[in-house]
């Protein structure tokens, strides 16, 4: 089971695209459908030949949240939490991911389809896409703490709070309008659309990139001290590495780039 509802293709311009497809229970998960995408995830983060992730959903949805019957098969009393709390790639795999990763999202994205959908750096959304945190509505907090801390920072405490104390939707316009929804367009465009942003930083450095994202999502925890530290660094190794030195050239050379991500 776990094979078929979590699939990935890799293209030859560096694009990798993972689907949840259990589209008749609307890309729900599984234990075993979450750990298979952890896993793939982990191993695209290695995989120096994709150079952008694309995360979908099959069958006109996202992904429902987490299945409740699988959950239930284990009593809350006695049920443990994912991982332990520094496991970060367990929680926020998209986050710990040093790709750009887009969020192709048609449908509902609800529970932990709402959740991975802010772990995405960029969402891609169609006209009938509909996010809920909703959480509350079962009892929980959201479960990747995605929700009660990316989202917030996001779309701002009050609109997050909003969300996550009434369970409501979030429609794709209104997620346009407060910046949470990058694009939205027609479902029969969506995928061709996520392509076309991948492809827009398939012309940049992956070392810059990995350095870059690194550097703003955990500036989103630092005192602006600490992150100059941290950005020193990253300056200090982007300027001995072979990318910056292929873009200086490319540019004096007037020619595209060839990084290598070293």
């Amino acid at each position: 089971m776990t094979a078929h509802h979590i699939k990935f293709e890799k293209r030859d311009d560096g694009i990798g695209i993972l689907t949840i497809d259990r589209a008749e229970k609307r890309n729900a998960m599984t234990y075993a459908m979450l750990a298979a995408f952890i896993g793939k995830v982990r191993e695209v983060a290695k995989d120096d030949t994709v150079r952008v992730l694309i995360v979908t959903g099959a069958g006109g949805t996202f992904c429902a949240g987490t299945d409740l019957a699988d959950l239930s098969t284990i009593p809350g009393e006695t049920r443990g939490v994912r991982g332990e709390a520094h496991e970060s790639d367990v929680w926020w795999p998209l986050v710990s991911c040093p790709k750009p990763v887009i969020g192709a999202i048609d449908g509902f994205a609800v529970g932990m389809g709402a959740e991975f959908s802010s772990q995405c750096d960029v969402r891609i959304v169609t006209n009938r896409a509909r996010f809920a945190w909703n959480f509350a509505h079962r009892g929980l907090v959201p479960d990747t703490g995605a929700g009660s801390w990316l989202l917030p920072r996001l779309i701002g405490h009050s609109r997050a709070l909003r969300l996550l104390y009434s369970g409501g939707f979030l429609e794709a316009a209104d997620a346009k309008e407060i910046g949470y929804a990058n694009e939205v367009v027609a479902p029969e465009a969506l995928m061709d659309a996520a392509i076309a942003e991948a492809k827009r930083y398939l012309v940049s450095s992956p070392f810059s990139i990995r350095h870059m994202k690194g550097l703003v999502y955990e500036g989103l925890a630092r005192e602006l001290p600490e992150h100059m530290k941290a950005h020193v660094t990253a300056l200090s190794a982007c300027f001995k590495s072979a990318d910056h030195k292929e873009g200086v050239a490319s540019f004096l050379e007037k020619r595209p780039a060839k990084f290598t991500g070293s």
